[in-house]
């Protein structure tokens, strides 16, 4: 190969230009700007998503088994406690602990419980004071 052969090679051989690597990197940053934007709802979907889990379905056995064994769900003022540790009382009926422990929401509070329920006044009220945790309109119970 000759010295013109070798020049005519690298001359062919051009990286990206400057405008072609600044549309690339406008575009990465318009995606990622999309993206960002959207984490927050992506995740506080999946946290809802966990509440309503437990107060719908997760804390239903335990509360269930609680019941044939006591003969009623635990008050108010025993609390979602009376799953993990015997309410004073009650003697050998109390079969438990009926769960391990008591999870935090995904907001990290406590559960609120209420027995009888406003909403279900035969049963049990279960809910999380939701991501504000003012207890407003995103409060996810099992009503």
């Amino acid at each position: 190969m000759g010295n013109k052969e070798t020049v005519s090679l690298l001359n062919k051989k051009r990286g990206f230009s400057l405008i072609e690597i600044l549309i690339a990197l406008a575009i990465l940053a318009a995606v990622s700007g999309i993206v960002i934007s959207n984490l927050d709802k992506i995740f506080g979907s999946s946290q809802e998503k966990v509440a309503e889990l437990f107060v719908r379905e997760t804390v239903r056995t335990p509360l269930m088994s609680y019941r044939m064994n006591m003969g009623g769900y635990p008050t108010t003022d025993q609390g979602l406690k009376a799953l993990i540790k015997a309410p004073e009382g009650s003697g050998r009926r109390w079969k438990g602990p009926y769960i391990d422990e008591l999870p935090l929401d995904p907001w990290g509070r406590p559960y609120e419980y209420r027995c009888p329920g406003e909403h279900n006044r035969e049963k049990y009220d279960i809910w999380s004071m939701g991501a504000k945790g003012n207890g407003g309109e995103d409060s996810i119970g099992n009503w």
